[in-house]
């Protein structure tokens, strides 16, 4: 590949040097700039769609952290942040959120921080539930081994890092479990999550024995076998005696009271059933 796609490879973001460790000439490095790229400034080079979180990092010699490098690494996050995330030892620049301490080696050729170093950023700098669906998530895709998370937050004694931790339910399978699960821990509800039942399968959430919660992802029902399928073990959920609520990730994340409303209604209705005459 040329320069220009080397570039565009990378996430439109190279300094000269990184160019030239990568085999590309001073001539080729020079003729980018024929080429459309952008040279803001000496030795820095962007496409004109570059990562605006890159170039962020390039300008202030840092790396890409926390929320900012969810994308990168295909973690759970909800909605980009709106300040840029950058891992940095020095005090220098401003309009961004710092994070000092960098334990590992970074991305080999991004200005990204290592997917540990971003784990636990985040447990220190997001709210619950973001941290811990990331921290999941890394898990999940990146063997992140939950061991070290666990050992480096070992000192930090704070809130935010207690209730992430506490919130580490590795069964979550998606983003929207984990803040199902957030809700339903929040409001004083108590479950099992992934539970395996006979004739029926393995379920998202189930509350007192008897009430399943299913949190449909975007892709639920892809085919019509899979509507059948789903449809046949809502039938044999209902013919065992379970009770069975069915909730898509944005009834989960904009109309959170309602779902607690109808979980207790659920719960109360089986109590009013099953008191003494």
């Amino acid at each position: 590949m040329d320069a220009l796609q080397y570039l565009q490879k990378v996430g439109g973001v190279a300094r000269t040097g990184q160019l030239l460790d990568a085999g590309y000439s001073r001539s080729d490095v020079a003729n980018l700039r024929s080429q459309g790229v952008i040279q803001p400034r000496r030795g820095v080079f962007l496409v004109r769609d570059h990562k605006k979180e890159l170039a962020a990092a390039i300008r202030h010699n840092a790396r890409v952290s926390c929320a900012s490098a969810a994308e990168h690494y295909g973690l759970w996050l909800r909605a980009a942040p709106s300040h840029h995330h950058l891992a940095c030892r020095h005090g220098n620049g401003t309009g961004f959120v710092r994070h000092r301490t960098v334990r590992f080696d970074p991305h080999p050729t991004l200005p990204v921080a290592a997917v540990e170093d971003v784990v636990l950023h985040a447990m220190v700098c997001l709210e619950p539930p973001a941290a811990a669906a990331m921290a999941i998530s890394a898990i999940r895709l990146h063997g992140v081994p939950l061991g070290l998370l666990k050992d480096q937050l070992a000192a930090d004694k704070s809130r935010p890092v207690l209730t992430a931790l506490r919130e580490l339910d590795l069964r979550a399978e998606s983003i929207v479990e984990v803040d199902a699960q957030h809700l339903f821990r929040t409001n004083g509800i108590a479950f099992d999550a992934q539970v395996s039942i006979p004739g029926i399968g393995r379920v998202d959430i189930l509350i007192e024995g008897f009430l399943i919660i299913e949190v449909d992802g975007f892709a639920f029902h892809s085919s019509r076998k899979a509507l059948r399928n789903d449809l046949a073990r809502n039938n044999t959920a209902t013919v065992k005696g379970f009770s069975v609520l069915r909730y898509p990730p944005e009834v989960i994340w904009y109309e959170p009271d309602r779902v607690i409303a109808e979980v207790r209604a659920v719960l109360q209705q089986r109590a009013a059933t099953f008191l003494p005459s």
